[in-house]
């Protein structure tokens, strides 16, 4: 085969380190953000928290820009972390209703865009005075003593564990009686049951010794009871009816009436009885196996109603629950004239800079061995631009759901349109996949509530008009008939197709048995009361 040379042209996507970044940052949720940006300051010596506004001009990201397009009427904000003087968060305003005669200016669309999906090269060489700018960045009006981050107090929760040793310091117990206690508070799960039976948590420390086993049973025995007797009430318990069984006996007190005392008795006799019985709301199966009659077992279920079948519950660790909203939505206006200003939230936008003495130090002293000092430089400035860049994005998409679900915001999920991610893709000239990173782990504070974006977004059901209707009021729809059924004569999915058809909404039974798993609704049989 002869050799020879020759030219070839072709296109490639090149996704470099900087635009790998900024689709990473885009995906993470505020926690995982904060946990990013401690890092980084953790390894680059560049970067520093700052108290001052950021000038976002000097980093020339207008130049990487790209206009939103927005529709006719209405106002549209700024997403320039620098245009609010007083706040470092961004906001825009859009009408509910627009009228030829309105008085509010259209603002020019100051919204810019990174090139999500362009050849991803960017220019890496910057000029001298990008050097020191800050970023924008959390801001709490205020002062230092009365700050309180969600974050810090729920990790300064006392967990279960912790409670339970503290009151056990005041037993008076053995040598032995106390370790066997400290071992089951230790084996508790996070509902404060114990799933081990002391059989097997004896076993595992005896091994084949059969009368170290049996010392060790005694002692469970008598720590098990040691540990029941301990606040919260419930606390130890092997199942749900020995937990609900151990706070109806801690109900009892001095002054409790005859009747009180006999229904307290009834609701611990029908806690010995399956579970399933009670799920089910089984008055007459339970009068008969607890020898009562169904009033007292009514009465009884009431009690039962008022526990609590997860001691542990308030316990938890609830950093894990935290929502911190990424947008906040407030209404202005009445009438005709209403108006829906969107904000990012100031706290969880980071407050970063280059930091100026070690930058001036670097570019007054370049030579050998400065190359990796400049990388680290060049990471700390692009990591400031992809925050800016990702907070950008998640407003420009938040302004956009909110110019497509004005009804929403108004009367509640009711009135949900539908939507998908191609709809706010092409109106703002980005991937779907973008939309997607923008709007999971994200969340908005709005008048009915605090979601996550992605709720915004819902399949259409066809109407009889023609038109389409939204799966997430289809869903509330589905709730609010489930809310106000007869409890002897609950309403089954066939039922509930039929009055969606009545409203105009074409919903099929096995939609609305989907729908219904979703919201977490018993089957009609189980919402039942015999």
């Amino acid at each position: 085969m002869k050799q020879g040379l020759s030219l070839r042209v072709s296109q490639h996507l090149a996704l470099t380190p900087q635009l790998q970044q900024s689709i990473r940052l885009l995906q993470l949720s505020t926690l995982e953000l904060s946990q990013e940006v401690e890092q980084m300051l953790d390894e680059n010596p560049f970067l520093e928290r700052t108290a001052e506004e950021a000038a976002r001009e000097e980093f020339g990201l207008d130049a990487v820009d790209t206009p939103v397009p927005r529709d006719d009427g209405g106002e549209t904000g700024e997403s320039d972390f620098a245009s609010a003087p007083s706040s470092s968060a961004t906001t825009s305003t859009t009408e509910t209703a627009s009228t030829p005669d309105s008085d509010a200016p259209a603002a020019e669309i100051a919204e810019r865009e990174p090139d999500w999906e362009g050849d991803g090269t960017v220019d890496m060489a910057p000029d001298d005075s990008e050097w020191g700018s800050d970023a924008p960045a959390r801001q709490n009006n205020l002062g230092d003593d009365e700050r309180a981050d969600a974050t810090e107090l729920a990790r300064s929760q006392e967990s279960l564990q912790s409670f339970l040793h503290r009151q056990a310091l005041s037993l008076r117990l053995n040598e032995n009686d106390c370790a066997a206690l400290r071992f089951l508070i230790e084996s508790l799960n996070d509902d404060g049951y114990l799933e081990d039976s002391l059989p097997a948590l004896a076993s595992g420390l005896a091994g084949d010794d059969n009368d170290q086993f049996d010392e060790l049973v005694h002692h469970f025995q008598v720590a098990l009871g040691l540990l029941q007797s301990l606040e919260p009430a419930g606390v130890g318990a092997r199942d749900l009816g020995e937990c609900l069984g151990i706070q109806l006996r801690a109900l009892a007190s001095e002054d409790e009436t005859e009747d009180e005392e006999l229904i307290r008795k009834t609701a611990i006799a029908i806690c010995k009885q399956p579970m399933e019985l009670l799920a089910r709301r089984d008055f007459k199966r339970l009068a008969t196996l607890t020898r009562t009659n169904e009033e007292l077992v009514r009465s009884a279920l009431q009690i039962i109603a008022r526990l609590e079948p997860k001691p542990g519950r308030r316990f938890v660790d609830v950093e894990r629950n935290i929502v911190i909203p990424d947008v906040i939505v407030t209404k202005t206006g009445r009438g005709t004239n209403i108006k829906f200003r969107v904000m990012l939230n100031p706290e969880v936008m980071p407050r970063l800079r280059v930091h100026d003495i070690y930058a001036g130090a670097l570019k007054a002293h370049k030579g050998e061995g400065s190359q990796a000092l400049s990388q680290r430089l060049q990471e700390a400035r692009w990591f400031i631009k992809n925050i800016q860049q990702r907070f950008d994005t998640i407003l420009r998409v938040s302004n956009a759901i909110v110019e497509r679900q004005k009804s929403y915001f108004v009367h509640g999920e009711l009135a949900m349109r539908p939507l998908v991610l191609r709809e706010i893709a092409d109106e703002l000239g980005l991937h779907e996949s973008t939309i997607s990173r923008v709007t999971t782990a994200k969340y908005m504070s709005t008048p009915f509530g605090t979601v996550e974006l992605k709720y915004f977004f819902g399949s259409a059901l066809g109407t009889e008009t023609g038109g389409n209707a939204s799966s997430t009021a289809v869903r509330a729809l589905i709730k609010q008939f489930v809310s106000s059924e007869s409890i002897k004569k609950p309403l089954s999915d066939s039922q509930i197709s039929e009055m969606l058809k009545e409203q105009g909404i074409e919903c099929a039974r096995r939609t609305v048995a989907k729908y219904r798993e979703a919201l977490r609704i018993a089957p009609a049989n189980l919402r039942k009361a015999l």
